[in-house]
């Protein structure tokens, strides 16, 4: 089901603002950055051990469906084999949808959903955690 950490995600008004704070606050760059370095909507730096992710995306971004829910501004996803069937089955236990899934670049396929509690589970199939357990001899799958 939830097999690790793989992005934590903060909706902020301003990107490059955010790209500066967090810079200093943990000494590296952001490895991404779309759609450009010059005008970024979303950026990602790769913190710790094992390279966990930090992104922040721009407020203008921010489903509508957030607000409406009472959901924060903040995300953590949770890597996951199969993302619509773990969001299936949270929706069968109580859950509700916030954000829809969505097949992203790269392999990446993602989708938030709340817990009865109004909690969000941002789940996530990366093939960068899974590329990170194949680096380190476990089951990347």
């Amino acid at each position: 089901m939830l097999r690790g950490l793989t992005t934590h995600t903060c909706y902020v008004p301003d990107v490059p603002a955010a790209v500066a704070w967090y810079r200093e606050l943990l000494g590296v760059e952001p490895y991404f950055i779309r759609p450009s370095p010059e005008e970024p909507a979303y950026a990602e730096f790769r913190i710790g051990d094992h390279e966990d992710e930090l992104g922040l995306i721009d407020t203008r971004y921010m489903p509508p469906s957030r607000a409406d829910r009472g959901v924060g501004r903040e995300t953590t996803y949770w890597h996951v084999d199969d993302v619509a069937a773990t969001r299936d089955r949270i929706l069968e236990l109580g859950g509700t949808e916030v954000e829809p899934l969505v097949e992203r670049e790269a392999g990446f396929v993602t989708a938030v959903v709340a817990d009865p509690f109004g909690n969000a589970l941002g789940l996530m199939h990366s093939p960068h955690w899974l590329g990170q357990l194949d680096h380190e001899g476990g089951d990347g799958r």
